[in-house]
């Protein structure tokens, strides 16, 4: 198992900087000249200087490796737009509000989709059944902006501030309020999703002849889910469980923009609208990192949670 998990290690480093690689040159071969981007235009003297300052007078490949030599002592770069603000700087100061983000709407995600999916599991071709199917055609139907502006305007600006995020000494109950709407905004995918895949798999246990015989055992509905269902059909969420925690942490950004959270997909957002190459680079790596770390912890929970899979890695 340990060599499996450090093999899975190796391929992540490997994907990692095929990632560095492509993003570093394809957005260095795009036209135009990050010095003079967007309503920015510098004296040609001061662009020069600070192309010298950056490197970006020199061949290609030479600030590749350069680039890759920072990587390894954990220097990201510095801000072409803001002189003086490093990438670490930025991440250290919005990424939190990002992953913060992204737990909570996946935790919601996660124990309301697969809440309602055994739910209607249980109560197939009943009214909850079709209640829990409408949710997951509206929550797949619906994007999230779409579904975060109703919020803002029904239940915004009494209760729940339309905008805003956690500032500090806030309080337990005080944070929760100011996160509620964009966490549910976010999570509203995931609740689709967790509770259509769930209600799948719950089906298909059900028909099995060891549920028939805990039935005959005279195990309640709650005994036989605890003891018999979540373990055999958790195994199929745990597949899209770390892609959904990659996506709505590195994919946030229309959310943060909407309810202006200080996270790090609007910054990249602007990044890139800006050509500002260190920290487009910087964020993606952020991103990337997020992603495939995530992909990786999936299959050691899925060869965790299923024998089969362990005994095949064993062996």
């Amino acid at each position: 198992m340990l060599k499996y998990i450090l093999k899975k290690f190796g391929y992540m480093i490997v994907t990692l900087w095929i990632i560095i690689t492509a993003t570093f040159f394809l957005m260095n071969l795009i036209p135009g000249d990050p010095m003079q981007s967007g309503t920015k235009v510098l004296p040609e003297a001061v662009a020069k200087n600070l192309e010298a300052k950056w490197g970006l007078d020199k061949p290609i490949g030479e600030r590749y490796l350069h680039y890759l030599k920072n990587i390894t002592h954990g220097e990201l770069g510095e801000s072409y737009t803001t002189p003086g603000l490093t990438a670490n700087e930025v991440i250290g100061s919005r990424l939190p509000a990002s992953i913060r983000l992204g737990l909570q709407a996946v935790g919601v995600g996660l124990v309301l989709g697969l809440l309602i999916g055994i739910i209607a599991a249980f109560h197939r071709n009943s009214w909850i059944d079709f209640i829990a199917i409408f949710i997951a055609i509206f929550g797949v139907s619906i994007p999230s902006f779409v579904f975060a502006a109703l919020l803002q305007k029904s239940l915004g600006g009494t209760f729940f501030p339309i905008v805003g995020w956690v500032t500090d000494g806030m309080g337990l109950a005080d944070s929760l309020r100011v996160t509620a709407l964009p966490t549910l905004s976010a999570a509203i995918g995931g609740i689709a999703t967790y509770s259509r895949f769930m209600r799948s798999s719950v089906l298909d246990v059900l028909n099995n002849d060891y549920i028939l015989t805990a039935k005959s055992k005279g195990l309640s509905n709650g005994e036989i889910i605890r003891r018999h269902v979540l373990r055999n059909s958790i195994t199929p969420i745990i597949s899209i469980v770390a892609p959904q925690i990659a996506g709505i942490v590195t994919g946030s950004f229309v959310i943060e923009r909407i309810f202006s959270i200080p996270g790090l997909g609007r910054y990249y957002v602007d990044s890139v609208n800006g050509r500002d190459y260190p920290m487009i680079m910087a964020t993606t790596i952020i991103f990337s990192a997020i992603f495939i770390f995530s992909i990786g912890i999936m299959d050691i929970l899925y060869a965790l949670v299923d024998p089969r899979i362990r005994k095949s890695l064993i062996k």
